[in-house]
């Protein structure tokens, strides 16, 4: 969803070697006790820069010898300790190893049809001869939110993460909520060089304490792979692969690169078009990078390309930089590594596929938003550092955008419905091969494991649902199926596995504008003569505005001394204003439609306490089935009309009133609970392991029946 909100800022790049930038940064050292340029932090989503990796990587070959010496001398001890520490870790453990098989928004109506037609053997097993029970999701029901509850056991007010998006109180303008990064403090400017004498900080907002690492602490070693907001990676003692917020080569959560022959012009959210020039027989562009940081007023870097027939063949050939690269019509190309050049000695490394989309009359290119190349990472996307590379060697170059499905491309109608199921199962493949491999080398601890195809594919196909070209939907969990039946397989009497979902899913028909709504009944005011802004804001007056929306669930009110333009006095004057909107936008009517767009809403106050609270929403906004916040409202546009039609194929979500949307959970042991939520399996790992849930913790651990 990050995608859909335009949060484009660049990621500075990132060098690899050093020659005469080497004598460079030798001088800056010396300079930099007479000359220190502070810059002012960005909270906004930016990449860590040029600097932070060539320091990074300067850094590491001076230590990585010593280091590697040091290692290999003192291994045989280590690994004795490491023996003792880790028996002693099990001691009171009542399992040897927890399985937790994540299917992102698995709903528990289809899944409950589809076992009762037959079509989920290996689910219906565990829930006939273990436990099936739908799971209790979080306020609000967000992938993010539901994940960092899973992680954590504590509700949103305890781990800081309330929505895909939180709000700059100094200026309203959205940003990104799971992870921001801050300048170097310290730089120092060579003609027209920037070069950074210290370290951005890449800071991870969510709070509290994961369940792998308190089991780290105690030597009980975990596999975490791909489980949301896990960007940057933790450091525990155990191995992890960041999925949800890893950003793109450039600094966004995914942006395409569409070329094309055809004239005229066009916009697209989540992507740019560029022209596809002919020349002789074949044709060329250029691919547009992330810009170059080092220079002042630097521009985006650049890779020219040339694409040829193949012959006689039905096949083109792609050459770009050193590669040349087959393409066929419809077919994703392999993972290719392209490097932008910038200045001498940097070069900034990504991955990206092509797919050619159409070769008559006209012929199109499209390019997948260019990834962090996992084998030398611009920026830290597993724990250790070298996990990323260690399963890129093993199985090949992987996708590291934390969501690598092209959502955007499809909406925008520059790829297929074909073309994006072939995507997102190329990228369950990658996926897949991890857990296996991780699955078959862990003898004790845990592996954890979230697969997000099916939270996608159900993004992307509702609209066919209930339609003949409703079977997308029916295979993919199916597929679903088959994953739970691979981790089935590697199960024994000492072993736990829980398959479970974050959330479930509901269509997204029509879209409600509450910032339009706040507009026309007095809440939200506009400069004047105005009756829309634009994105992010632009255009509202803040000294007569008491409420606003942002991101995909939550309203804020415009409070004195918290908001930089703030109006509403906190206290009374803030909890009558919260009640007054609870009651006029609970059971909102949809004249249209004959129906009810809102179904309640909800007091944060009321619904969860903690040290984050003051970062929550105000209100959370409780949508029926078939409605959602509009695309505008989301990223804090006013637009014409409050209700709109959907006509986008992102026709399926979940952020609706919560008790719409719970997820699933099974087990491949009995147990007991009522009515167990996404909070409990926090506590419940830790128990099995024989480990007390630190106080803190707010989910129960779930009674089972382990022999």
């Amino acid at each position: 969803m990050g995608q859909a909100l335009g949060l484009r800022r660049a990621l500075r790049p990132a060098p690899q070697k050093f020659n005469f930038v080497f004598l460079l940064l030798l001088l800056a050292c010396v300079l930099a006790s007479l000359h220190r340029h502070t810059t002012s932090i960005d909270l906004a989503y930016i990449g860590p820069g040029a600097g932070f990796a060539f320091l990074g990587s300067f850094l590491t070959i001076i230590a990585g010898f010593f280091l590697s010496l040091v290692s290999f001398l003192s291994w045989p001890f280590r690994m004795a300790w490491r023996l003792l520490r880790r028996r002693k870790g099990f001691r009171n453990a009542r399992v040897r190893k927890i399985i937790f098989l994540g299917l992102d928004g698995l709903d528990p109506r289809l899944t409950e049809k589809f076992m009762s037609e037959g079509k989920l053997p290996n689910l219906l097993r565990l829930k006939e001869q273990g436990f099936y029970s739908r799971l209790r999701t979080t306020f609000p029901s967000l992938s993010p939110v539901a994940w960092s509850t899973f992680a954590t056991g504590v509700n949103p007010a305890k781990h800081n993460i309330f929505d895909f998006l939180n709000r700059s109180l100094k200026t309203y303008v959205p940003q990104l909520s799971s992870a921001h990064v801050n300048r170097p403090r310290r730089m120092i400017r060579i003609g027209g060089w920037h070069i950074p004498l210290s370290r951005p900080a890449i800071t991870m907002r969510r709070k509290s304490q994961p369940f792998w690492k308190l089991l780290g602490d105690q030597n009980i070693g975990s596999t975490i792979i791909r489980v949301p907001i896990t960007f940057p990676p933790d450091k525990f003692n155990g191995r992890q692969l960041s999925a949800m917020a890893t950003p793109d080569l450039k600094g966004t959560q995914g942006s395409f690169s569409f070329f094309t022959t055809r004239l005229g012009e066009a916009s697209y959210e989540g992507g740019s078009r560029y022209p596809l020039k002919r020349a002789g027989d074949g044709f060329e562009g250029q691919l547009e990078g992330p810009e170059d940081t080092l220079r002042e007023n630097g521009k985006p870097l650049r890779i020219p390309f040339r694409i040829d027939k193949h012959g006689n063949k039905p096949a083109w050939t792609l050459r770009i930089g050193d590669n040349s690269v087959t393409l066929q019509l419809g077919v994703y190309s392999p993972w290719t590594r392209l490097v932008f050049r910038a200045a001498p000695g940097f070069k900034v490394r990504g991955i990206a596929r092509f797919l050619i989309t159409e070769t008559e009359p006209e012929f199109s290119l499209y390019v997948s938003p260019l990834q962090i190349d996992p084998e030398k990472p611009a920026l830290p996307v597993s724990h250790p550092s070298f996990y990323a590379a260690y399963l890129a060697k093993l199985f090949g170059t992987f996708s590291t955008l934390g969501m690598a499905e092209d959502t955007w491309a499809l909406n925008e109608g520059v790829i297929s419905d074909q073309n994006f199921l072939d995507q997102a199962y190329l990228l369950m493949n990658e996926r897949e091969a991890m857990f296996r491999n991780a699955l078959e080398k862990t003898r004790r601890g845990v592996v954890a494991c979230v697969f997000d195809t099916s939270d996608r594919i159900q993004h992307m196909f509702y609209r066919y649902l209930h339609s003949e070209h409703g079977g997308a939907i029916e295979a993919m969990y199916q597929k679903m199926d088959k994953l739970v039946g691979l981790a089935s397989s590697h199960v024994d009497e000492k072993t736990v596995l829980f398959v479970l979902s974050d959330h479930g899913f509901c269509s997204f028909r029509r879209g409600i504008n509450l910032n339009s709504w706040l507009r026309d009944h007095g809440y939200l005011a506009l400069e004047e003569g105005a009756n829309e802004s634009g994105p992010y804001f632009r255009g509202v007056d803040w000294k007569r505005t008491k409420a606003y929306a942002v991101g995909l669930a939550g309203l804020y009110l415009n409070v004195r001394g918290r908001e930089a333009g703030g109006i509403v006095a906190p206290g009374d004057e803030a909890e009558n204003l919260k009640r007054e909107l609870i009651e006029k936008l609970a059971n909102l009517f949809d004249e249209e439609q004959n129906q009810i767009g809102i179904r309640t809403v909800y007091a944060t106050s009321d619904l969860y306490k903690g040290p984050y609270a003051a970062e929550a929403p105000d209100l959370i906004v409780g949508y029926n089935d078939g409605y959602r916040i509009s695309w505008d409202a989301a990223v804090g546009q006013v637009s014409a009309r409050v209700f709109e039609d959907n006509r986008k194929a992102w026709s399926g979500d979940h952020c609706v009133d919560p008790t719409l949307v719970p997820g699933v959970l099974f087990s491949n042991r009995k147990m007991t609970a009522a009515d167990p939520g996404i909070e409990d399996m926090a506590p419940t790992a830790l128990t099995l392991f024989g480990l007390e849930p630190p106080r803190w913790m707010e989910g129960k651990p779930l009674c089972i029946d382990v022999g």
